[in-house]
């Protein structure tokens, strides 16, 4: 199917409403139209997901929760459940798996459904309404979807129908569609990004298309091009099969056998930072982090832990550098280190707020956007460079 023309495709995005906050009230019907906010109790916290009652009185993600409190002072506020959330996500995957015949799931409460030549046998709109309305019978979670010829107009669409819609693009109207709404609709536009584009005097899609893509490219480099590609309501992504990643790793052989314990914590980090921006860039957090060491000997041990999900790289570095400490007892000569990263479930960074300060997730950000333009290694923690002439001194 993903190999149709672009035009020819035919893609729904599905997007479970407030989700964090609708799995509260099933839980409990009595926080049903209350302003409710997830995201820890803590001030020095931040809005995981937030009701639409809280958003009324300004409340949105990400927000510090100091803030939130003083916008909606009679909120609710829940630390939240990622075991319980990462369940009913689940029960919703295994609704879509029974009936869809090629779907992604993009994060812990969003999914892509390539439904491309099914106009043939059945209306795909019509099929699509079925499919929402089996998902909340099946599971009392309300969700939206948009329907269009990609992912990227199919997400925009689904944005509009919220809360609870539903909406169809039909093909040819994908830059009517997407022109009069602001920049900041648009998947990838940041609050840096958006504010850079303010800055230049583009509020809409519409005035973001009519700049030459040369210039975007020069400004933003390849975050410019794909910018362009958006405005034009230009995407050939491919709805990529979904599948349970288990975990993911990181190995480093040293040159040389070693006991400096600097090069090997500088090692550590830099392999923890790496594969953090790995797992956000892939839409996961992480529930068990490992440390491996293997001596010179060959003799290999390794020591793991469950943590609190998080995508973060401070406190992954934090749990490794500690695991390491515990691990290695023997003082003997170092030839390989590992890091491992397991109990993955999908969710976007934002899902794992609830003890994270503003300018942590700001921080993130940034770096993200650094990396994914100029290439992973482009910026790094200053404890995760490694000197140049190791020694084998302690």
């Amino acid at each position: 199917m993903n190999d149709m023309h672009s035009k020819d495709r035919s893609i729904a995005h599905m997007d479970l409403d407030a989700f964090f906050v609708s799995v509260e009230c099933l839980r409990e019907s009595s926080l049903k139209g209350k302003p409710l906010i997830i995201g820890g109790k803590s001030d020095r916290g931040v809005v995981a997901s937030c009701s639409y009652e809280a958003r009324s009185a300004g409340v949105h993600s990400a927000m510090p929760i100091r803030m939130a409190k003083r916008l909606c002072p009679d909120a609710i506020i829940l630390r939240g459940d990622m075991e319980e959330y990462s369940k009913q996500s689940s029960l919703v995957t295994d609704v879509i798996a029974s009936k869809a015949p090629l779907f992604e799931k993009a994060s812990i409460d969003e999914f892509y459904l390539d439904l491309s030549g099914m106009d043939r046998y059945f209306g795909t709109y019509q099929w699509t309404i079925e499919l929402r309305k089996e998902i909340i019978k099946e599971t009392g979670l309300p969700i939206s979807f948009g329907l269009s010829v990609n992912k990227l107009v199919a997400k925009v669409s689904t944005d509009e129908a919220k809360p609870n819609g539903q909406i169809q693009i039909e093909k040819g109207k994908e830059t009517s569609f997407l022109h009069p709404l602001a920049v900041k609709k648009l998947p990838g536009v940041g609050l840096v990004t958006q504010r850079q584009l303010t800055q230049m005097g583009i509020q809409t899609i519409k005035t973001l298309s009519d700049l030459p893509k040369e210039l975007l490219i020069s400004t933003f480099g390849q975050h410019g091009a794909s910018l362009w590609d958006k405005s034009h309501a230009i995407d050939n992504r491919p709805v990529i099969p979904y599948r349970e990643q288990k975990s993911m790793s990181k190995e480093s052989t040293l040159e040389k056998d070693t006991l400096r314990l600097d090069h090997i914590k500088a090692k550590i980090i830099a392999m923890t930072e790496q594969l953090a921006f790995e797992l956000r860039n892939q839409k996961n957090l992480c529930g068990c982090i490992a440390i491996k060491i293997r001596y010179s000997d060959f003799n290999t041990y390794t020591k793991q832990k469950s943590i609190t999900l998080t995508s973060l790289d401070r406190p992954l570095i934090q749990y490794a550098l500690e695991l390491f400490d515990q691990l290695y007892q023997q003082r003997k000569m170092i030839r390989l280190i590992g890091v491992r990263f397991s109990q993955l479930i999908s969710g976007s960074p934002q899902i794992n707020l609830f003890d994270s300060q503003p300018r942590d997730i700001a921080l993130i950000e940034e770096m993200d956007l650094i990396r994914n333009r100029f290439g992973k290694t482009a910026i790094q923690r200053a404890g995760g460079i490694i000197s140049k002439k190791p020694t084998n001194k302690r």
